[in-house]
């Protein structure tokens, strides 16, 4: 058997394991230790297997990932997202359907200061949720608003999603951070139209609140200055050549802890909690990336995704027909995937296919973020759906049919950025690199 086929039969027998529900780390691993053997020998394959976890989980650029983790389980405990939905919703709580712009805002700047979804999905639903049932929002907007607006921590730097692409491809995170800032804020202008457009053609869909004075409207920004602060010392600092993504982390973690410090919001338990949250975690996203990376090593060995990108780059359609069959496996992904199983799943194979049409990384990162995000929130699987419905309490009927608005907006997101790539690319192209 050629190393080709034997890769090929590694891909079935994964896909096999996963149906089979096992873990995904634990069956790349398998695989990629088998595939290897199969080709280079069992000795070459243990080898492998005994120098990857150390190398790999020991690589300086990964500390990020617990570190990132730590700061937003830290600003969860803090319950800072209650004060960023009340001074959005004073900002543009009086406009018709004002309340669900800020549910999309609040999830925006809580995305800039976590990096996951959960944690926006857990405290909208407790705060912003009643909040529109209070002035009788229709429950799919209301639902919709947040649902959606939930993974832009995905998209808006710091994103872990961009950690863990950035270091599987050996991509800069840091660029990959500041790649992501005009597409996430285009996002979320677009989920805001898009509450603009229902509410237009539907005005009872969201009735506009009380309306507020300048004077309130600035005396409320005192909500937002620790996530405003933490996100330009992170951001600015990367995009200036300070420090790099992972000195951010530490910033971020270490300011986190002041934050709840100074505002007498973080007990001694939370924090001990926080910590051993973040440890859970970061074993969880460790063990998929070394999992991905013995994977790697078979792919390579067995030189499959070379064949597989020359194939396609040989097929006698454009590479955007390519790029969109990727669009569909992707968003199907999500559905059953959270997004980090999703992209270490794949990019030992769609990863050296990209770059054999001439796409750029950078760019892919972005809309391969972008084309998960759209999974996780799409029926019948969407992970963040199922995550939301157990929050809330709102029946999983509900909130999958209040997401198709805000999934358009997403795909008119999409189309931008991959008509006018510089979009994702402008600012990147601008920052200084250390």
């Amino acid at each position: 058997m050629t190393p080709e086929f034997l890769g090929g039969l590694g891909l079935v027998v994964l896909i096999i394991l996963l149906f089979a529900r096992m873990w995904i780390g634990a069956a790349m691993a398998l695989v990629g230790l088998v595939g290897y053997a199969a080709i280079l020998g069992p000795k070459a394959a243990l080898g492998v297997v005994s120098q990857i976890p150390f190398t790999t989980v020991g690589d300086y650029p990964l500390s990020a990932v617990p570190l990132f983790i730590f700061m937003g389980v830290i600003l969860f405990y803090t319950n800072i997202g209650q004060d960023l939905f009340e001074s959005a919703y004073k900002w543009v709580g009086s406009f018709r359907g004002g309340l669900a712009m800020a549910s999309t805002v609040a999830c925006a700047f809580y995305a800039a200061i976590t990096g996951v979804s959960a944690p926006a999905l857990s405290t909208m639903g407790k705060v912003a949720l009643p909040k529109m049932r209070e002035y009788r929002y229709n429950e799919r907007l209301a639902v919709g608003s947040i649902i959606c607006a939930g993974p832009l921590a995905f998209i808006i730097p710091p994103s872990m999603s961009f950690i863990i692409y950035g270091i599987l491809t050996e991509n800069s995170v840091g660029e990959l951070y500041i790649a992501g800032i005009i597409p996430g804020l285009l996002l979320v202008f677009l989920f805001c139209l898009t509450v603009w457009l229902i509410t237009l053609r539907n005005p009872q869909a969201g009735s506009p609140g009380p309306k507020t004075t300048v004077r309130e409207k600035i005396a409320a920004l005192k909500g937002t200055w620790h996530a405003i602060l933490l996100f330009l010392l992170m951001l600015g600092g990367i995009y200036a050549g300070v420090f790099t993504p992972t000195e951010a982390g530490a910033v971020g973690s270490f300011g986190a802890i002041l934050i709840g410090v100074f505002t007498r919001r973080l007990k001694f338990k939370d924090f001990l909690a926080s910590l051993f949250e973040a440890g859970q975690t970061t074993a969880m996203v460790m063990f998929l990336i070394v999992g991905a990376y013995i994977f790697m090593k078979f792919m390579a060995v067995s030189r499959l995704p070379a064949l597989l990108g020359a194939t396609a780059a040989a097929l006698p359609v454009s590479r955007w027909v390519i790029l969109l069959a990727l669009v569909v496996v992707y968003t199907i992904l999500g559905m059953f995937l959270d997004i980090f199983s999703a992209i270490i799943l794949t990019m030992p194979i769609t990863y050296p296919l990209i770059l054999q049409l001439g796409f750029d990384p950078i760019w892919f990162g972005v809309m391969v973020t972008l084309w998960v995000m759209m999974g996780e929130v799409t029926p019948p699987v969407g992970l963040d759906a199922y995550l939301f419905s157990g929050l809330s309490g709102v029946p999983l009927s509900t909130v999958f049919s209040s997401v198709w608005p805000f999934l358009i907006a997403e795909y008119v997101c999409m189309i931008l950025i991959a008509c006018f790539p510089q979009l994702a690319l402008w600012l990147p192209s601008m920052m200084v690199v250390k």
